[in-house]
């Protein structure tokens, strides 16, 4: 069995390292950041394969982690909940590519006012600031170590390589495809909702409501290249709006909080192996949608 160092802590380096655990590798996880600062953190997270290509890995990655969280939700595991909702559309369209990934998916006509049809399917939203401690916990419980390192060059590296670094790729191993998609959330207060929406019929600003226990996330951007992390209000302000319209039900929610993360976008997902180095990244906005799926193939490229 291998020695394999993992860099990279956010959700898909530690997919990656339960995976490898549970295959009987020994495992050490370096990230630049603790997992719960990570782009990860941010995600709002409801399973939809976003800004990630080739659609034909994609879809099997995808597939393969919405089995794995449905079992985890199953089991009860913090942070996963199976969900229903639905995303719709103004005009009727074709069956979105992505649902040969979904074991059950329901055509609904005129789901919302001002919209044609939707497509309605139980999802599991991932608690990010819950679920990426339990992955943290995992990974320790399995004998692996997670730790808080800068790592300079992956070549300062012994044994095998797990390079899940993200946007981080772009400067540690000099990936220029890589492209920030700056993206903006509002955390409302939770007012009984309990079914998530999309709405991405204005693909520069994206509209999501997403329910969590604690409270609701609203969205969102699509802003490619751009790398400001600051919260923008009259940015915030324009979530809000388009949040409530499509949901009324939170037009008296509280506003709890604001945050901004960057989407590793890419051409395509990087999966493959270079030597004793497997990378695994530019996962754009889906790197919760493809975690398990990723982890998967990088566990039988590592052997």
């Amino acid at each position: 069995m291998a020695e394999v160092t993992i860099v990279g802590a956010g959700v898909v380096g530690l997919s990656c390292a339960v995976r490898l655990l549970e295959a009987g590798h020994g495992v050490r996880v370096y990230g630049r950041e603790p997992s719960v600062e990570t782009t990860s953190a941010v995600a709002a997270a409801v399973w939809y394969p976003y800004l990630a290509e080739p659609r034909d890995r994609v879809t099997g990655w995808s597939a393969a982690t919405l089995a794995e969280f449905t079992v985890l939700a199953a089991r009860g595991v913090d942070g996963v909940v199976m969900t229903p909702g639905t995303e719709i559309f103004r005009e009727r369209v074709d069956e979105p590519w992505w649902t040969t990934a979904v074991p059950s998916v329901e055509r609904v006509d005129r789901p919302r006012p001002g919209y044609a049809e939707g497509w309605s399917f139980v999802s599991p939203v991932i608690e990010m600031p819950v679920y990426l401690p339990w992955l943290v916990a995992r990974v320790r419980a399995l004998g692996g170590t997670v730790e808080q390192r800068t790592v300079a060059s992956l070549g300062d590296l012994d044994g095998t390589v797990v390079n899940a670094t993200g946007l981080g790729a772009r400067e540690l191993i000099g990936d220029t495809s890589l492209t920030p998609v700056r993206g903006q959330v509002v955390y409302l207060e939770q007012v009984g909702i309990d079914r998530w929406w999309i709405d991405d019929n204005d693909l520069r600003n994206p509209t999501y409501v997403v329910p969590r226990s604690r409270d609701i996330v609203v969205g969102g951007t699509e802003d490619h290249g751009a790398e400001d992390t600051t919260v923008a209000r009259a940015t915030a302000d324009a979530i809000l709006d388009r949040a409530r319209a499509l949901v009324p039900e939170l037009a008296q929610a509280r506003v709890l909080g604001h945050n901004v993360g960057l989407r590793p976008s890419r051409p395509t997902v990087r999966l493959e192996r270079e030597g004793e180095i497997v990378h695994c990244y530019g996962h754009g906005g889906a790197g919760v949608t493809l975690s398990w799926g990723c982890a998967d193939e990088v566990a039988s490229l590592i052997g």
